[in-house]
């Protein structure tokens, strides 16, 4: 892959925070802008199970977390900048596909491509927080790039709904290919290349292995990968079953945007406030803590759901409750997870990803699958989700949990 030249001009953190939340948008608007559009969707491929719709979701995520580990070892070994370039150019060719794709099954493995390239703006976002920061501070660059990239999920249903109301469904997909085409001119003219030259690792078989076992090596590491995974299933699970929740169990038709948007600001303000808490408190203290309530408010919400009593009001006010914690969780698990492994933070960044957001998929899945017509079954997998992070929390820190400070040997 070419070298890159610098920029003239080095980024600032302002520019920094806004790059890594317009990277982190393009996964973002592929899932969260075209939810409106799947029942229209169903309508004109002909799917006969209403769940299969869940799959225009599914093939995206999952391709978007395996091919995490391919560019890891491609980012660490030619740099961050040429990667990103490269795969923005196979997200923009799946997005022209899902345009025109003709049969279910095309447009699936359009979604799937788009998966594809923008596993590196997951990838390469990281892993360039992580060249130029460490620590308290790199979940705190984080956490302001998530708090700027959460007005996507608020603001992106309401615009795939407007996008309907004017011109087919597929026209989303205009949209996302716009938007790409956006983010890939500023990469091409601002991105500097972070990888520092003695960190680069040759691109073959024994040095990728080298680096994953490395990075499998750091307790702390696959500790945190495990819990964000469960956590991150919990996501993925109200992301796709978001839809037939709000719509169909509790009718809101149009006015599904706003409840979805409901959650994604409650989400935004946690990782604002974590933002401003983090430095103060430190990542283990308040992620735990913000972790054990999680799981607990997950508890209640399935409780009252298995009972019937979870009406719209109560379920939406507990649940943006819960995934508020889920802002205060998901930055600081990040870091902790990066912070033992910054000379192979691309490969970390990569299977992090990789291990996270496919794992994730799975559990989302599983959850939105076993949708029943109420709300239940998804209540109850958040909870289990969230217990089952808390204990691999518990097993990574060994049994010391709040404390500001590492204690992993």
């Amino acid at each position: 892959m070419p070298e890159a030249a610098a920029p003239r001009r080095a980024l600032s953190t302002f520019e920094l925070v806004a790059m890594v939340a317009a990277l982190s948008a393009l996964n973002a608007l592929a899932i969260d802008i075209m939810l409106p559009a799947l029942p229209d969707i169903a309508r004109d491929f002909a799917l006969t199970n209403d769940n299969d719709r869940q799959l225009v979701v599914v093939a995206y995520v999952a391709l978007f977390g395996v091919s995490q580990l391919v560019y890891g070892p491609l980012a660490d070994a030619f740099g961050r900048r040429s990667v990103l370039i490269y795969a923005l150019g196979i997200y923009i060719v799946g997005s022209i596909l899902c345009v025109v794709a003709p049969t279910f099954e095309l447009f699936l493995a359009a979604r799937a491509m788009q998966g594809v390239g923008a596993a590196a703006t997951r990838v390469i976002s990281t892993a360039v927080v992580r060249d130029l920061t460490e620590g308290r501070r790199m979940a705190q660059i984080m956490s302001m790039a998530m708090t700027v990239f959460m007005i996507v999920p608020i603001v992106a249903p309401g615009l795939g709904q407007l996008i309907l109301f004017v011109a087919p469904w597929r026209w989303i997909f205009g949209a996302l290919l716009i938007y790409a085409l956006v983010v890939l001119a500023w990469a091409m003219i601002r991105l500097p290349e972070t990888l520092r030259p003695e960190y680069r690792a040759p691109f073959n078989s024994r040095a990728i292995v080298a680096n994953y076992l490395a990075v499998l090596r750091e307790r702390q590491t696959i500790g945190y990968m495990i819990a964000t995974t469960f956590v991150t299933g919990c996501l993925f699970g109200y992301i796709t079953s978001s839809e037939q929740i709000f719509v169909d169990y509790y009718g809101l038709g149009p006015a599904f945007p706003i409840a979805f948007g409901s959650i994604a600001i409650a989400i935004s303000c946690g990782t604002f406030l974590n933002s401003r808490l983090v430095v103060r408190y430190g990542m283990r203290r308040l992620s735990h803590l913000m972790l054990l309530t999680f799981t607990l408010s997950a508890a209640i919400v399935a409780a009252l759901a298995a009972m019937g009593l979870a009406t719209f009001w109560v379920f939406t006010s507990l649940l943006a409750l819960t995934f508020a914690m889920f802002g205060l969780i998901a930055s600081n698990f990040n870091a902790l997870a990066m912070e033992p492994v910054g000379r192979v933070a691309g490969s970390a960044s990569a299977l992090y990803g990789a291990v996270t957001a496919t794992g994730g998929a799975l559990a989302g899945g599983l959850i939105a699958r076993a949708f029943d017509g109420t709300p239940a079954p998804f209540a109850i997998g958040l909870a289990l989700s969230g217990l089952a992070a808390f204990l691999a929390v518990v097993w990574t820190e060994r049994g010391r949990l709040f404390d500001p400070a590492p204690r992993i040997p």
